[in-house]
């Protein structure tokens, strides 16, 4: 089977503000997803899971999930506070989403082939799509040998404010070693800066590989998923604020030898709107795609 595309949209409704007030970034009304499926679609994907939250449904389908269902074979699945583990309860302060590792595991019953993850309102590029789709397309769905798309420092950082950023060690073979979450990276007039937890202030590389959320995985990720799942329930169920993040799963299987995950360098910009001042930088960059012909005008047709 043809690897599939797994967008993680369950909590687009609360970012935006509604999807109804969803901003167009591009010259013909498109929005960062409508870019991201464009991409999909020319790498050679056939299938989309949207992880969504049963209460936008209606409203996702409708504003988002239309545009897409004559074009691929598209899926729902939801991620909800109450979707535990048996002999597990939401405690009655929690309202906070469980994180990107518990998305990915909402999806468990819908995908039984090798998969890419993205975030719905990250533009990432064609790139990273035409390598995950390659190197999908050719691994066993019991492999254990996953893929991450890596991009430069320097070219995710906003002019606008400060960002957080998993800062990747990569092998020199291409293997991940290591993600590090750093916040409050800020791009300075020296460079790029980050600030620890003590208020120190440290330089970075605009060449540091960092992960932006865009990993390549086989349904074998869903069994350690489920059990590390667990365990983050036992150490972190009342922590209103704790998220199982999935870098952290996957950064216990690498330190356990459960798994390898390649590097897959890519060489375009990221965009996000982070801050509100960012919108017109995005909106820049992708008329200047459109321009040169890396995008048609409309690619809602």
């Amino acid at each position: 089977m043809k690897p599939s595309l797994l967008v993680l949209a369950a909590g687009i409704g609360s970012r935006y503000g509604g999807l109804k007030q969803i901003d167009p970034v591009g010259p013909s009304g498109e929005i960062i997803i409508d870019y991201s499926i464009h991409d999909a679609i020319r790498a050679g994907f056939k299938k989309v899971v949207f992880i969504i939250r049963k209460n936008i449904e209606k409203d996702f389908k409708e504003c988002i999930g239309s545009r897409f269902e004559q074009k691929l074979d598209t899926h729902y699945v939801f991620q909800e506070l109450d979707s535990l583990p048996k002999g597990y309860n939401v405690p009655e302060n929690r309202q906070k989403p469980w994180g990107t590792g518990h998305a990915i595991l909402a999806a468990k019953d819908s995908i039984n082939e090798p998969f890419a993850v993205i975030n719905a309102d990250d533009f990432y590029g064609r790139h990273g799509y035409k390598m995950l789709f390659s190197r999908l397309a050719g691994v066993a769905n019991s492999a254990t040998e996953y893929f991450m798309v890596g991009f430069k420092l320097g070219n995710t950082l906003s002019e606008h404010g400060h960002v957080a950023r998993g800062v990747c060690k990569v092998a020199q073979d291409g293997t991940l070693k290591e993600v590090v979450e750093r916040t409050k990276i800020e791009k300075t007039p020296s460079g790029a800066v980050f600030t620890d937890e003590t208020g120190q202030t440290h330089h970075l590389s605009p060449d540091e590989t960092v992960s932006m959320n865009m990993w390549g995985f086989t349904p074998s990720i869903f069994t350690p998923l489920e059990e590390q799942f667990k365990t983050f329930l036992d150490n972190n169920l009342d922590n209103p604020k704790a998220e199982f993040f999935i870098p952290s799963v996957v950064g216990n299987l690498i330190d356990s030898a459960l798994a390898t995950v390649k590097v897959l360098q890519s060489k375009d910009h990221w965009f996000g709107v982070t801050y509100r001042e960012d919108k017109p930088v995005v909106e820049k960059q992708i008329e200047s795609l459109v321009a040169k012909g890396f995008y048609p005008k409309n690619v809602l047709n």
